[in-house]
């Protein structure tokens, strides 16, 4: 049976409003939604790292993997020691 005028009038002012409160919701939350991950991607290279040091450390020798982000060192200071005698500043 179909719908009737009404019946359809209904149907539209109902999904009118429904759109209307979902557009307020997404302007209201907005702001406070993070949408972020969290994540931080490393770069994927892997240096010949002997160890690192750092002055927090007392300048003790760490062990330390690939580069400073994979190691954990991002922005600490501590200074890669590679193996062919280089340095990297993390």
């Amino acid at each position: 049976m179909p719908l009737s005028f009404w019946d359809m009038a209904a149907v539209i002012t109902q999904f009118k409003l429904m759109a209307v409160l979902l557009v307020c919701g997404i302007i209201l939350m907005g702001p406070t939604m993070d949408m972020s991950c969290g994540a931080a991607a490393c770069p994927l290279y892997c240096l010949d790292v002997d160890y690192a040091t750092c002055s927090s450390s007392g300048d003790e020798q760490r062990s330390a993997s690939c580069n400073c982000c994979l190691s954990g060192l991002t922005g600490s200071g501590c200074v890669l020691h590679l193996t062919g005698g280089g340095t990297i500043t993390c």
